[in-house]
Parts: structure tokens; sequence; C-alpha cells
């Protein structure tokens, strides 16, 4: 294949994208979960000659949908969303026809200046001071490692990346349960360990609360334990919980403590004012994260990393060998250095895109629109029968549940295996209950609707 097969087969992508988008809605949202049905329509070794396009995209049209779970069905309510706007496509087209390795500034420098200057307008969309800088990480995950690492350092006077931490103090982080997972993992991998990670209790609106943080911190100093770091709840993925922001930093902070807050999801909510009340205080993070590929369009991967003060951080992750110095350019910014991969694609360009296309305000519209339609979904359901609304909305998100754990589990298979709408589970104050998340690019009220219509229809 050359670049004169490639245009040719590009318009015959960008044709089948279209129709793919335009029949979304005729298809089950869910692929029906065979283990091994894909693979086995696949060839168990590879050709050892070259095999014709046509052929390969015959292949593609028979294999490869039939096996998807469709992330961008208006009617994907499971998880969070993982939205791919048009504009966020055709910049992530060009990004990858140009292929470029921007894993500092001298490599491509449109790759680091678009990142910085987004950065900036992220930054003012979310309403937050100037001092704010960032970068741009493959994942949440990924930013809360960063983060974590850098809280170990620092506690370390920046002795662990050099000795390792070995024959260190017992390093202490601290979080609410509601939490994710990638918190965990983060303690996990940075060596702190997973018994040091202070699950602090929540009080009756979810939010951890600042008086067991601090005597939390209080309890571990004098057991001759080092605490490192608070890592803050803002929407958390099981029901939405918040934590209260301004309280558990005014504690971390009179402790000494530096605070990251994982806003994944919630986080792009904010470029709406009227939401900020949710994380009153967030301006004295000194870390923050959230993902414009959950609700502002831009494809995976992007989620964004704001910092208060970059120093520890490009300090803990930054090492720069003579092969990565751009000789006499020795202060740009070389945003390797801010995380854990060397290698960065252009993830900014896809930014730069949604922001011109659909502008602040047209991305408002649609978030304002998908927590007003999943406020409206829950009222309804909760006149349903049986029907047991177990968390109100937090922004978009609320759960339910029927009067035990299997009829509720029942109840998501079925609506599963029927198709018409996808919905996801998970345990809220010991039950088994059922998600809603309306944040899907292109979904309308109707079809947010129709998940009331198909729990009425698969009621036991």
């Amino acid at each position: 294949m050359n670049h004169d097969d490639l245009r040719h087969w590009s318009k015959q992508a960008a044709d089948w994208a279209h129709d793919y988008h335009a029949s979304l809605r005729d298809l089950p949202v869910r692929a029906p979960l065979v283990p091994g049905a894909i693979a086995s329509q696949l060839p168990s070794s590879p050709p050892e000659t070259a095999e014709d396009m046509a052929q390969i995209w015959a292949d593609f049209e028979r294999i490869i949908p039939p096996g998807m779970t469709h992330w961008q069905h208006p009617r994907f309510f499971a998880y969070f969303p993982a939205n791919a706007a048009p504009a966020s496509m055709l910049a992530e087209q060009l990004a990858n026809a140009m292929a470029a390795q921007g894993m500092i500034w001298q490599t491509s420098p449109a790759v680091t200046e678009v990142e910085q200057v987004m950065i900036q307008w992220l930054r003012q969309s979310l309403g937050l001071p100037e001092e704010f800088s960032g970068t741009i990480h493959d994942s949440a995950t990924t930013a809360t490692l960063s983060a974590v690492l850098t809280m170990r350092e620092v506690a370390l006077n920046f002795m662990g990346n050099l000795k390792g931490l070995s024959g260190a103090p017992r390093l202490r982080i601290y979080a609410s349960a509601q939490t994710h997972s990638s918190v965990d993992k983060s303690i996990r991998i940075s060596g702190i360990g997973q018994d040091n990670l202070v699950k602090v209790a929540t009080d009756e609106t979810l939010s951890m609360d600042p008086q067991l943080l601090e005597a939390a911190i209080t309890l571990d100093r004098a057991n001759g334990d080092l605490p490192a770091g608070v890592i803050l709840c803002a929407g958390g993925t099981s029901v939405g919980a918040f934590d209260r922001i301004k309280d558990c930093i005014d504690v971390a902070h009179a402790a000494g403590l530096p605070v990251h807050v994982d806003a994944a999801w919630a986080g792009s909510a904010m470029i709406c004012p009227e939401f900020r009340a949710l994380w009153s205080g967030i301006e004295a993070a000194d870390s923050l994260v959230f993902n414009p590929h959950k609700w502002l369009g831009a494809q995976f991967d992007c989620a964004v990393q704001l910092l208060q003060n970059p120093t520890p951080q490009v300090k803990t992750l930054g090492l720069r060998p003579s092969y990565l110095e751009t000789a006499g350019k020795e202060e740009v910014v070389n945003f390797n250095e801010w995380t854990v991969p060397l290698g960065r694609r252009f993830r900014a360009l896809k930014l730069w895109f949604v922001l011109r296309a659909y502008g602040l305000e047209g991305l408002r519209t649609r978030i304002r629109n998908h927590v007003t339609w999943a406020q409206d979904l829950c009222e309804t359901l909760r006149r349903v029968p049986g029907v047991q609304i177990t968390s109100s909305p937090r922004l978009s998100l609320f759960t339910f549940a029927l009067a035990d754990d299997t009829a509720t589990e029942r109840l998501l298979t079925a609506i599963n295996d029927d198709g018409r709408v996808y919905l996801t589970q998970t345990r809220h104050n010991g039950a088994y209950v059922i998600r809603v998340q309306v944040g899907q690019f292109d979904c309308t009220k109707a079809d947010v609707d129709m998940i009331a219509t198909v729990v009425k229809d698969l009621m036991p």
C-alpha cells in the first residue's frame, strides 16, 4: 500500500464512518459477549505475502463492527462516555497523517506550543487562577500516578528516585473510599504500597470527613509514619460523590501536605459556572485532573492535569540526557518531563479543533442538557412501581435498583441483552445498583427517555 492507495481508501473510510454514525441507532449498543467469537475468525498465523486491500477491507466490515461495543452510540449510558465529536475525529486524522513524536519541543514545536495554549484555554474555561499550568496525559491514571510520584519525592526530599524506598519512612497517602481504583493502582506502582493508602471515612453526603482526615494524619505522625499527600474526589465513578474540597484542602495544607483532585469525569462540567459550587475551593489544589475525552468531545485519549506549580513534578519525572537537549533553547518546555512516557502524541490538536468548532457555549449547552435530561429521567423512574432511586443525580449520574440484588442484576442483564440502551452496575451502601450516566455527545432527550421505556418493558 502506498500513498496513492491511502488516498483512495481514506475516502472510502470517511464514507464508511459517515454511514456508521448515521446508522448507530439501528444497532444494539453492545456486542453479544461470546469470548473467542472474534479471534476464531482470524487466521492463526500472519500472512507471508501482501494481501489485497479490498480483501482486508471486506474482512474488516465482516468481522470488526459486529464485535464492537459502540461507544459513540447515542444510547450508550454505561461507565463514563469516551466521546468523539466529528471535529475531534478530523483533527485525529490530521495528527495521524503527520505522525509526529512530540517528545521534546524541537521534535515538533507546534505539538508543544499548541498544548501550552490549549492548557490555558481550558484553565480559563474552568475559571481557575492564572498560576495554573499543566499538560496532557493519556489518561487520568497516568496523571494521578504522576501526582503520587511527586508527593513521594517531595516527602522524601527527592531521595526516593536516587536511593529507592528501602530504609525510608513508611509513606502514607489519604483518600476517601469514593475515589477511583486508579488511585489504588498509583499507590501500588509508586512503591508506597496498598496498605499505606488510608481510606478516610465519608460523611452522610459521601464526602471525606475533614475531621477524620486530620485525625488520621495526626495518628500516623504519632506512630512515626510520614504523611505524603491527599487525593480528593470530585465526581466519583460509582455514584458521583464529591469531597468537600475546600475543607479537606484546608486540613491537608495545615498539615503541610499537597493535594491532588481527581475530577476526571465531572471536571468538564465546570465550564458551566453554575456547577462550580460542587468543587468550591478547587483553586487551592496543588494538582487536578479532568478528562476532556469524557464529556467535551475530544476523543480518547486526552486527560488534562493542571498544576499550581509544576516544578516538583518536573523535578520528579524529568530526565534530560544529552540526546534530548535542544541546543541554545535550554528554557523551552519539554512536556515529557511532566509525565511518565517519553513519547507524546499530538493530543492538543483535537482540543484546538473541538473548542473552536463548538465553542464553549455549544459545549455548555450539551452538558446542561445532559444534566437536565438525567434529572427528568430519574423522576420518571422514581414513579415506576418496584424501582428505587438509590442515589440522586450528581450532575448527570444517578443509580436505581429493584427490591433485592438478584432482581436488580437480572434486570440489568435483560436491559443489556435487549440492546436498545447500555447501562452498567456498581455497589452502593452494600447493594447492587444500576448506574445511569448521561453524557454521549450526540444523544437526545428521546435517547435518554428510552431508558425508562426499556425498564418498564423488562420489569419482572
